[in-house]
């Protein structure tokens, strides 16, 4: 008889790996030369170490297909591989599924809502595991950064909405994985949105944090132009 036990992760995780790596082939994080499967990795990864399953790491690697490669056909294409669990989290962690992406306020309002409302517990833990490793990337970005002005210009959305989206997010997650493994992530996710608010240059971005940890509206409605990401 075998020794060998039965993997943690299966053939099923290795397909949803290279179906990633064919999706994501030619993009690269924002400002960046860096692959963008890196960024799905990374994602899986956390999910993997607060708890998430298989289907939830699957979904992880995948939660960007949908939004940004494809829409609706393309999350097809994941209920059809990898099942209708897995579809419903890459669904609930896309804003959008249209190819000219709407109104970026309504976007981002209407997305945080859904994470206090309905994401399932799954979505959340997918949606702390990406906020934490993109959060982690502008601050190491925002460290190299000669002037913290220029870094922002990669991004369409201002600091101020920036800041206001993470500050939304890491609320609705605080309350959503208040019993979870995935709890620490949303400490992870403060710690990190305080060390960018420290940064000199990094106004604007405090003031949009500050609106959004309190539950304050989108800054459009307080003056700030809208923008998009």
């Amino acid at each position: 008889m075998s020794n060998l036990r039965s993997p943690l992760l299966t053939q099923r995780f290795s397909s949803a790996l290279e179906f990633a790596s064919v999706v994501h082939s030619t993009q690269v994080r924002k400002g960046t030369s860096i692959p963008y499967l890196a960024h799905l990795l990374a994602v899986a990864s956390l999910v993997i170490e607060h708890g998430g399953d298989e289907d939830t790491a699957i979904a992880a690697l995948l939660h960007d297909a949908a939004e940004d490669c494809g829409g609706l056909p393309m999350l097809a294409q994941v209920r059809a591989r990898f099942g209708e669990e897995v579809a419903t989290v890459v669904s609930g962690c896309s804003d959008t599924f249209e190819e000219q992406k709407p109104d970026y306020a309504q976007r981002k309002t209407q997305y945080v809502e859904h994470l206090v409302e309905s994401a399932t517990p799954a979505a959340c833990l997918v949606s702390a595991a990406d906020k934490l490793h993109n959060g982690r990337s502008i601050l190491h970005d925002l460290r190299s950064a000669k002037v913290p002005a220029e870094f922002w210009r990669r991004f369409t959305g201002s600091p101020r909405e920036i800041g206001w989206y993470y500050g939304r997010v890491e609320r609705a997650l605080d309350g959503r994985l208040a019993a979870s493994d995935g709890h620490q992530m949303v400490t992870e996710i403060r710690h990190v949105l305080d060390d960018i608010a420290a940064i000199p240059g990094c106004d604007e971005f405090v003031s949009g944090l500050q609106i959004g940890r309190a539950g304050g509206p989108f800054p459009a409605a307080v003056g700030a132009a809208a923008g998009g990401n």
